[in-house]
């Protein structure tokens, strides 16, 4: 048996680079040892965010990892309006095709990123031919024949859509994004309705961040109520989770889950990471949009993670993770933004230019060291309904 495992790994080095042979030893090790999807197997869905390289399987360290740790994908952009249809009725599937192969070839849950978004979407959605503003009726139009042509696509293949993202600021106000502007707050209501008619046994969930700010929370609440009030069809709300080590606090997110859960919606971690850097601002939050200049003393990490940081770092990892267990009655997915650190879209927002360590998984797609402790939680909950059940 050593020896198989020996060429096996040999064969992975020839074939992969050393990376994937490393990562490979280490996941194909201990007979009895747990991968995350088979250690939350009847407790939710784990899921990652594949870029391009992962989609068409050109980087086998990372898809390596994804195959067996994961049991959900989302695509981190390619379903994202901007590259679906770059121009008014001129739609390109080919990643997007590639993806939803990739799940299914993979028996994963798919979830499509994202519909309507206020960023990364094209110019000419908001435009006419003369360059002037559309009227509201236009515009409802083409989200329409977007919503419906993407979804209508995938139906029966996509387990779920975030149909709307990021409506809500921090404040608990509308975002004053085009789609509002010339929409009004209706825009949300139909993009829901619209998705619906295309797929009817699809999920379709509102997704945002810093969810658990109390203002941003009650305005996301507010909203749901009036969409599901007007008939639209929300089964779920994603809590974005791009976290920090000082912020959010535990207890806020505890508030969050169980606030959108009692509004009968399912509820979801949807794009995980946690940033080890210093932040420019308290609630930093996942603003696209914002952007600040390189400093040496905002990249203290280039060179290496020290020790006591990895283990700060698996402490809230861990603290998060038994909060989910805790809730797993209303929670359906955790799924984290990215496979390996050095996938992750951390390195360069909001500071282009450095090195961030927020993800399960380091640069050569080995665990970090918190890995198994993630895993442990779910063996000590099993034990203790054991114990209960006696």
């Amino acid at each position: 048996m050593k020896m198989l495992k020996t060429i096996f790994v040999a064969v992975a080095a020839l074939l992969f680079g050393p990376a994937a042979s490393a990562t490979l030893q280490n996941l194909k090790g201990a007979p009895d040892s747990l991968t995350l999807k088979d250690a939350f197997e009847d407790k939710f869905f784990i899921g990652t965010a594949l870029n391009l390289d992962q989609i068409w399987e050109r980087d086998q360290a990372a898809v390596a990892v994804v195959k067996t740790q994961f049991n959900s994908i989302v695509a981190e952009n390619c379903m994202k309006s901007m590259f679906l249809q770059p121009r008014e009725g001129e739609f390109d599937f080919k990643d997007a095709d590639r993806f939803v192969a990739f799940g299914e070839k993979n028996k994963m849950q798919i979830i499509g990123h994202t519909l309507i978004w206020h960023s990364q979407t094209p110019a000419w959605f908001f435009v006419d031919k003369n360059g002037k503003e559309v009227t509201r009726e236009v515009l409802i139009e083409r989200m329409r024949k977007h919503i419906q042509t993407v979804v209508s696509r995938y139906k029966g293949r996509v387990f779920g859509w975030d149909v709307v993202n990021e409506a809500i600021l921090d404040n608990g106000e509308w975002r004053k994004s085009k789609f509002y502007q010339i929409i009004g707050p209706q825009f949300i209501e139909l993009a829901f309705k619209f998705a619906h008619e295309a797929d009817p046994n699809a999920e379709l969930y509102y997704n945002d961040y810093s969810t658990a700010i109390p203002e941003k929370r009650k305005g996301i609440m507010r909203m749901v109520q009036q969409v599901k009030a007007a008939g639209g069809q929300v089964t779920g709300i994603g809590m974005q989770e791009h976290n920090a080590l000082d912020n959010p606090s535990v207890d806020e997110v505890e508030k969050t889950i169980l606030g959108f859960a009692g509004l009968g919606a399912k509820v979801m971690v949807t794009e995980m990471d946690i940033s080890v850097l210093p932040h420019v601002r308290p609630n930093m939050g996942a603003e696209i949009g914002e952007r600040h200049a390189y400093s040496k003393a905002m990249n203290p990490y280039e060179k290496g993670l020290p020790a006591a940081k990895m283990n700060e770092l698996g402490a809230r990892y861990v603290a998060f993770f038994n909060l989910y267990l805790k809730h797993r009655d209303k929670i359906s997915r955790v799924t984290l933004w990215g496979v390996g650190d050095g996938d992750s879209w951390k390195n360069g927002w909001p500071i282009p230019g450095r090195t961030d360590y927020p993800l399960l998984f380091d640069r050569n797609y080995q665990p970090k060291p918190f890995v198994k402790d993630i895993i442990a939680l779910t063996q000590k909950k099993k034990r203790n309904k054991k114990n209960e059940q006696k």
